[in-house]
């Protein structure tokens, strides 16, 4: 179990959002940096593992037993002891075994006879000396001269009571007495910033020796660069991690740019997309009367190619598809009583993109299922061509090994056109999905269910099928991956059945329908009789 974990969590000051859905999670041994802007959230992510800050949404869970010690540039110590005080009282137990000890002493000196009752002291001191082993108190003295000398502290400091010390030495002392008790986890903000190079080092030094977990906000990139085994940064509400030190980050983050960048441009121009979707309904919309479908048909055939495009093409330049993919002769299917379909007679060619609409319950998964084959007609028909190749986007989905990788599982498909296409267009193609380098690795099991859609997504269309079967695809993908699988779609060179309420999405790529349950069919449309 994690030592502590923040699960979808979301952090408001007032009306200013500071966290959103932030997800962390923080393991034995593991030493955090946490980097952002002033009011980032940084110090927030702190005060909700110490219960000082309640999450608006999702939850902060700390291990039972968990023994926390935490640092703030802000929170001084006080009172009239001397840090020397201080220190000394953290080692309590320490105090007791010497004072045994020292009773042992002084009983074994005044019983010079070889008495039971000499044995049964010389036993104990004996224990006792085990026990000052495992404390480490025979140099406790030692650790906190070491601790206080390389802090900074002469001897007038250690001599005061800390309310007459400073501000910044009060932080030092207080630096010094978390790091001597040595808890499970250690929370620090901006721990180094009171201190000299040489307190700053041997701070480095210390934390080699540390076997707990730590979480650190600091922006001295060097110390982070000495004691980090990993990078959270908290920019635009979220936690975005990166494994390894800050140099490591550096590296990582200017990837993750790059391919925000590239995502950028990409968003971009499917906003254009979007805009031009709008546009084609409204110019078509004038001249109704000539069919809907054969008007937004021709308006796409008109529109220039955009680098989007280029990449999806490069894609599938090495896919060749027949032209008659499959013919459909007088199906058939009811559920007891009821019929779904009859008659239906379809061809599908080369190009189609068949958008399947109707009413929920009216037949149109049934229909995908038996052109699959998963369902046998109760009469008529499929015939595919020989070697036409079918893929199901909803079988693909359920059949994820959850213990694959992402990126082996769109790469590796037999007839992946991954294996034919260079690694630079499948590179592009899923980054388009966004995709990172980081994602690629991850195992199935361990993604949201819409990076799961994505993936299945993905492999769909780079299959090497000459046909794709998508039965609600949009339902678990985000804009973004709705709007490259629309592209994608666009250009695929075999055929799409598609069943989709959402009509946005079908009348961007739909060049035919069939329509389930409908009273009559427009020019384009195929009307689906239950009777």
């Amino acid at each position: 179990m994690s030592l502590i974990r923040l699960n979808d969590v979301t952090v408001k000051y007032e009306s200013t959002q500071i966290l959103r859905e932030a997800f962390f999670r923080l393991e034995t041994g593991d030493r955090v940096g946490v980097i952002g802007r002033n009011g980032s959230g940084k110090t927030t992510l702190l005060k909700l593992v110490l219960e000082q800050v309640a999450p608006e949404t999702g939850t902060v869970t700390v291990e039972s037993g968990l023994r926390i010690g935490y640092f703030s540039q802000f929170s001084e110590l006080d009172g009239t002891a001397t840090i020397a005080e201080v220190l000394d009282s953290l080692f309590v137990e320490v105090h007791a075994v010497e004072d045994e000890l020292a009773a042992i002493d002084a009983a074994i000196a005044a019983d010079s006879s070889a008495s039971a009752e000499l044995d049964r002291l010389i036993d104990r001191q004996s224990e006792l000396f085990g026990e000052m082993d495992r404390l480490g108190g025979w140099d406790y003295h030692r650790l906190i001269d070491q601790a206080l000398t390389t802090l900074g502290f002469a001897d007038e400091h250690r001599t005061i009571p800390i309310d007459d010390l400073s501000g910044g030495w009060r932080n030092r002392a207080a630096l010094a007495k978390i790091l001597l008790e040595a808890p499970d986890v250690l929370l620090l903000d901006e721990p180094t910033n009171y201190l000299d190079v040489a307190g700053v080092e041997w701070l480095e030094n210390w934390f080699r020796d540390f076997r707990g977990a730590a979480i650190i906000v600091s922006h001295d990139r060097k110390f982070l660069d000495a004691v980090v085994t990993r990078i959270v940064e908290v920019e635009n509400f979220h936690l975005h991690e990166y494994a390894g030190n800050f140099d490591e980050y550096v590296i990582q983050k200017q990837f993750r740019l790059k391919t925000l960048e590239a995502q950028f441009v990409h968003e971009s121009e499917l906003l254009a997309f979007e805009a031009e979707g709008i546009a084609d309904r409204r110019e078509a919309a004038k001249n109704a009367g000539k069919g809907l479908g054969k008007q937004l048909a021709g308006i796409k055939k008109s529109r220039a190619p955009r680098p989007v495009d280029e990449i999806i093409t490069e894609i599938y330049g090495g896919l060749h598809v027949k032209d008659v993919l499959c013919r459909v002769f007088g199906l058939a299917k009811s559920y007891g009583e009821r019929t779904l379909f009859s008659g239906l007679d379809l061809e599908i060619n080369r190009g189609d993109r068949i958008a399947v609409i109707g009413s929920n319950g009216s037949g149109k998964s049934t229909l995908l299922t038996v052109l699959t084959g998963e369902q046998q007609p109760d009469s008529g028909r499929v015939a595919w061509a020989a070697g036409a190749k079918v893929v199901s986007y909803n079988q693909i989905l359920d059949g994820l090994d959850l213990d694959d990788t992402v990126s082996h599982s769109v790469n590796a498909m037999p007839d992946s056109l991954a294996l034919t296409a260079t690694r630079k267009s499948v590179g592009r193609f899923l980054a388009m999905f966004q995709f990172s380098e980081a994602d690629l690795k991850k195992r199935i099991r361990d993604l949201s269910g819409g990076q799961k859609a994505r993936v299945a997504m993905a492999q769909c269309l780079i299959s090497g099928a000459s046909v794709l079967l998508l039965d609600e695809p949009t339902n678990h993908l985000d804009l973004p991956s709705a709007q490259v699988m629309e592209r994608a779609l666009v250009h695929f060179p075999g055929a799409v059945v598609v069943v989709s309420h959402d009509r946005f999405f079908t009348d961007k790529i739909a060049t035919r329908r069939l329509v389930f349950g409908a009273t009559g069919a427009t020019q384009g449309e195929i009307q689906v009789s239950a009777a």
